[in-house]
């Protein structure tokens, strides 16, 4: 009886010592102006490409280019077979000829027909017959010259051409390769004026940049700088990545940023009032991301419901859900509640 009256008695000692406080650490909010600064990687363009493309069907006889090869305007790029179309022209001719012949025989008749009926020795029947004949044989010979002309420029079809100065970007097709009307065969990148093309997250779109330029650097050497302008911005959005491509023009780029080259762009956007807490500040609640905030006087803590501006390396970014002077637990928000009374680690807030 005694021992249990003894144990009775440590029980109420015990329950009646009071519970350490939670210490946390915390920091004071205080709204500054961040500016927002965005680094993509892009690819130089030309600005101009030109798909070139047979205008008739047959097989490639010889390809006289490669990707990466400079060419002028009307440099050959590449032919293709052309037995029908020589069989085309020759047989044009041969009517040509035909028709010349008898047109100058028709000529002969009606000089013949007028001579007489200058002189009364041929019916007035007789000089328009050879006058309609001689109509008629004319022609035969415009239209032989016309089939002549057609045959022609189908043979000269069967060449490709460069339509300007460029280089070689891409190749669609290859010697014996049998290509239709208007299947594209060589991309040409023209010489002049070259972009710079991005692919931009939807989002980063909503607000706008300081400025429409942009520092251009060479992903390989980033020594390497240029400007670029904004020229266009694609109405749609590529619905597989969210992402809207962006042109740019660059402005008198260095040599080494060639066609092709990897590049990095870097905008700033106009600064706006955030406050940035560490990530640690952060917790959940029904309306989303929420954070501790101590009420400075009874030192107990409430949740309360932020908007995140974004999210930072070791920060986040809170646009909305706070006041100046607020105090923000940091640290050991995991083990808190609501209402409870809390202890500050350094004895005032950071």
């Amino acid at each position: 009886m005694l021992a249990l009256a003894a144990l009775t008695g440590c029980g109420q000692e015990q329950a009646a010592t009071p519970r350490a406080l939670e210490t946390v650490k915390v920091q004071t909010v205080s709204f500054q102006p961040v500016a927002r600064t965005i680094s993509l990687s892009g690819t130089v363009t030309a600005r101009v490409e030109s798909k070139l493309s047979f205008r008739t069907a047959g097989r490639i006889a010889e390809r006289k280019v490669d990707i990466g090869d400079h060419v002028k305007a009307g440099d050959v790029l590449a032919t293709i077979e052309t037995p029908q179309q020589v069989a085309d022209l020759q047989a044009a001719k041969a009517t040509l000829q035909s028709a010349e012949a008898t047109l100058t025989q028709a000529q002969s008749s009606f000089d013949r027909q007028k001579q007489l009926i200058d002189s009364g020795f041929t019916t007035r029947s007789s000089y328009d017959s050879a006058e309609e004949q001689l109509r008629r044989a004319e022609s035969s010979r415009d239209s032989a010259r016309a089939d002549v002309g057609t045959a022609e420029e189908q043979l000269a079809l069967t060449v490709l051409k460069a339509d300007a100065d460029g280089i070689v970007t891409a190749r669609d097709a290859e010697t014996g390769q049998v290509v239709s009307a208007a299947q594209t065969v060589f991309t040409v990148a023209r010489d002049g004026a070259r972009d710079v093309v991005f692919d931009v997250y939807e989002s980063l779109l909503a607000d706008t940049p300081q400025s429409d330029q942009v520092e251009i650097r060479l992903l390989s050497d980033p020594n390497v700088v240029a400007t670029a302008i904004v020229r266009e911005v694609s109405p749609t959005f590529d619905s597989a990545t969210g992402t809207v491509r962006v042109k740019m023009s660059l402005i008198d780029p260095p040599v080494a940023m060639g066609l092709g080259a990897a590049v990095v762009g870097s905008g700033t956007w106009a600064p706006r009032n955030l406050v940035s807490l560490p990530w640690t500040s952060l917790s959940a609640s029904e309306a989303g991301p929420a954070v501790w905030v101590v009420d400075p006087q009874t030192h107990t803590v409430s949740h309360r419901a932020i908007t995140v501006e974004r999210y930072v390396k070791g920060e986040i970014l809170i646009s909305a859900g706070l006041k100046d002077g607020e105090i923000v637990v940091t640290a050991g928000g995991q083990f808190l509640r609501r209402g409870q009374v809390v202890s500050i680690a350094s004895g005032e807030p950071s």
